[in-house]
């Protein structure tokens, strides 16, 4: 551990953790004193106050602003407060969910004011106790529920007290205008609710009154009547229109008249056929312009036409031009101008006679009175919603800390960060390092280094449904791809659908990082043939249906005998030179190779693949020590401020592999016989091997000799010279310059 340098200020301890050094919260002491903590050794700056497995009630405590955002001062502010109140902050250690008593500081006056409160809870409940729990202050309506007045501004029908007319009058108002939940869970109003509901009364009071009898031209059948004449409104425009349109042209008439056709073309019981006749003209239209009321009416609207005579014309009346079908609409105008100034309606269900009753006997006053009474117990109402939320904080505070200013629940295999959400099951391993997400972020989240899965986690049953990133820290991912579908399990054990949206690949071990060359290699050879294949096959088929037509037409046979590919010498002689270059050093390889002892041959093959996969796996030998945890977070509206690594070794106990037992239970003369199978078919494949190279070195070894030994000079034939015996004696002397010039005879 290191100690804070500066001698002035608060004794800091720090401690490595998770690859960087980090402040360390030991007591209460600690915790007083956040606010003298230098903010650039906070691991957090800033978190969300939701979506995190911790109290969503303590979250809010501690974001006291309510942005949905929990920040440095905020937590300072939490911190201060709670080692004010509480005698020994030492106990914000321990994490317990009850107070005693002699823990409250009474020497402060919020201290003092709490204590009092946790008293009147335990007094509302009727327990007698030195201490008070989470399970008794988080009971607003246990609290609340034997008492007139708590302060919330609501009074309920119970606040009326014995005055029986008084409390009707409150059910009504919650009736009428609308209700809010008391502390006590009981619907009661508000200062609000009366306001409106008085003011309504005294508009439909007045509205009524303006309903003289002018208002209405058909008496009590006034509505009844206007609403028979606005069920014909539209159609009897509609006949008119089709007089006028005769008295314009004569012509007109087959047009506008009832349609035969349309009629014949009703298959059918025309008895059912109601809404297709219904179609038709009202009646049959004229150039008199006169609409029959009770003969020559369409069959389906008779009896709407009917209704309305009787309600609105005199009982010997047979026809109605337009002139008296406008005046009868005109009749209506100060009714329905009437009831477009209806005020008031929330209270018409209680009757006119009712409201001026309630406005007579005005009780208004009564009621503001009790919200009044009300009101004055706010403070002391505040101060038990207060002592709940001491009691969580006592309880939750110190591990919010160790997950903002710290993360040491993170690195604590004890423990889990109240932001892993739970558990992803996938391709035969679990990790246990998920975090809800907004959605994929990989453009930011592949500065981790790390590999992520972007998972939709859905719930049919709970009718849930969020994204997470899953860090997988181990293991290999051949088998993971996009649309793979797995299993998550929350903190709370409730399953989910997961289906993988987004994958941000990075190295998870060096070991997959060695062979991913080959693999890569063995995939792109595979997809090569694949696609190669396909490519013949593609050919294959236009080729037989090339065949195919022309032998259905009689002419393509001619045209291709006609064509023949021409011989190409130089691409020949080309091609030849370049089979005998590689040939030539192939074979000039085989021959150094053939020299090369079994060791050698294993230092060649173990150069080969670390050339081949030494920069791969140095490349994630790198990326394994810089894995940082920060930018999963940042995607999540954390502001990280200082590295969160996930080192190998760390790595390995978030995410859990399958691991098999030993199968105790097979037949052990299975057990041999696939002990012996599997050795003669490796005995086979070597030995196979083995004879393919011997073979090769052996065959092209002798043409490798001759390739290399060089080729006998061709030289012209010479003519024959015969050897002759001369004695010495008779040569012919050479002269003395020649013989001094001469070599000397060997």
């Amino acid at each position: 551990m290191k100690k804070n340098k500066n001698p002035d200020a608060y004794p800091w301890q720090f401690a490595s953790v998770g690859g960087a050094v980090r402040v360390q919260i030991r007591n209460g002491e600690d915790i007083r004193h956040l606010g003298e903590l230098d903010r650039k050794l906070w691991t957090v700056l800033s978190c969300p106050a939701g979506g995190l497995e911790f109290d969503p009630a303590s979250l809010r405590h501690i974001d006291s602003d309510g942005d949905g955002n929990i920040r440095v001062d905020e937590v300072i502010s939490t911190a201060q407060w709670l080692t004010r109140v509480i005698k020994d902050p030492d106990t914000l250690l321990k994490g317990e969910d009850t107070i005693p008593f002699d823990n409250f500081n009474t020497e402060d006056p919020d201290g003092a004011r709490l204590l009092s409160s946790a008293r009147q809870i335990l007094s509302n409940l009727k327990l007698e106790k030195d201490s008070i729990s989470l399970a008794e202050t988080s009971d607003n309506v246990k609290i609340f529920a034997e008492t007139l007045f708590n302060g919330d501004g609501i009074i309920t029908p119970a606040s009326a007290g014995k005055d029986e007319a008084l409390a009707k009058l409150i059910t009504d108002i919650a009736a009428c205008v609308g209700s809010a939940t008391d502390r006590s869970g009981v619907e009661g109003v508000t200062a609000d609710h009366v306001e409106a509901f008085y003011t309504a009364c005294a508009d439909y009071s007045a509205w009524k009154a303006a309903g003289t009898p002018e208002v209405f031209p058909f008496g009590d059948k006034t509505a009844e009547a206007l609403a028979s004449v606005e069920a014909l409104k539209e159609k009897v425009a509609d006949y008119f229109m089709r007089c006028k349109l005769i008295g314009f042209d004569a012509a007109t008439s087959p047009a506008v008249d009832v349609s035969v056709e349309k009629i014949a073309a009703i298959e059918g019981n025309l008895a059912d056929a109601g809404s297709k006749i219904a179609d038709q003209p009202l009646a049959k239209p004229g150039k008199e312009g006169l609409l029959p009321l009770k003969e020559g009416l369409n069959p389906a609207w008779k009896a709407a036409v009917a209704a309305m005579a009787a309600l609105c014309l005199p009982a010997k009346k047979a026809s109605l031009d337009e002139e008296e079908w406008n005046a009868l609409v005109a009749r209506f105008a100060p009714y329905t101008a009437w009831l477009d100034a209806k005020k008031g309606a929330e209270v018409e269900s209680l009757g006119l006679e009712a409201v001026e009753a309630i406005l007579k006997e005005d009780r208004k006053g009564a009621l503001l009175e009790l919200l009044e009474k009300d009101k004055a117990e706010e403070a002391n109402a505040l101060s038990i919603e207060e002592v709940d939320r001491l009691v969580r904080l006592y309880r939750d505070f110190y591990r919010f800390l160790n997950n903002y200013v710290v993360l040491k629940d993170f690195y604590d295999p004890d423990f889990k960060a109240i932001f892993q959400a739970g558990r992803l099951y996938i391709d035969q391993r679990s990790t246990d390092l998920c975090v809800k997400v907004a959605g994929p972020a990989p453009e930011i989240s592949s500065l981790s280094g790390m590999y992520i899965l972007y998972c939709a986690c859905t719930s049919e049953k709970l009718g849930k449904s969020f994204n997470i990133a899953a860090v997988l820290t181990a293991g290999d991912v051949d088998g993971l791809r996009e649309g793979k579908n797995a299993v998550f399990y929350d903190r709370d054990g409730n399953d989910y659908t997961a289906k993988v949206t987004s994958i941000v690949e990075n190295p998870l071990s060096l070991r997959q990082a060695f062979w991913a060359p080959y693999k890569k290699a063995a995939r792109w050879i595979s997809d090569k043939i694949d696609r190669n294949a396909a490519a013949k096959n593609e050919k294959s088929m236009g080729s037989l249906t090339a065949a195919a037509d022309s032998a259905t037409d009689g002419k393509g046979t001619a045209a291709a005998a006609a064509v023949k590919p021409s011989f190409d010498v130089g691409k020949v002689a080309g091609i030849s030179i370049a089979v005998a270059a590689v040939s030539g050093v192939l074979l000039g390889l085989v021959a150094i190779l053939k020299s090369l002892t079994w060791w050698q041959w294993l230092i060649i093959i173990a150069a080969v693949m670390l050339i081949i996969s030494l920069p791969s796996v140095f490349i994630a030998w790198r990326k394994l020590r810089r894995r940082d945890l920060g930018p999963v977070l940042n995607a999540n509206g954390w502001a990280m401020n200082a590295a969160s690594l996930v080192s190998v070794k760390f790595g390995k106990t978030l995410t859990s592999l399958a691991e098999y037992p030993k199968l105790t239970e097979v037949d052990p003369e299975a057990r041999r016989k696939a002990r012996r199978r599997c050795f003669w078919w490796s005995f086979f494949g070597v030995a196979v091997v083995t004879c393919l190279v011997l073979w090769l070195l052996n065959v092209l070894a002798p043409l490798c000799d001759c390739l290399r030994s060089p080729l006998p000079k061709y030289r012209p034939e010479e003519p024959v010279v015969e050897e002759v015996a001369v004695p010495i004696e008779e040569m012919p002397a050479a002269p003395i310059s020649e013989a001094a010039d001469a070599e000397p005879a060997e």
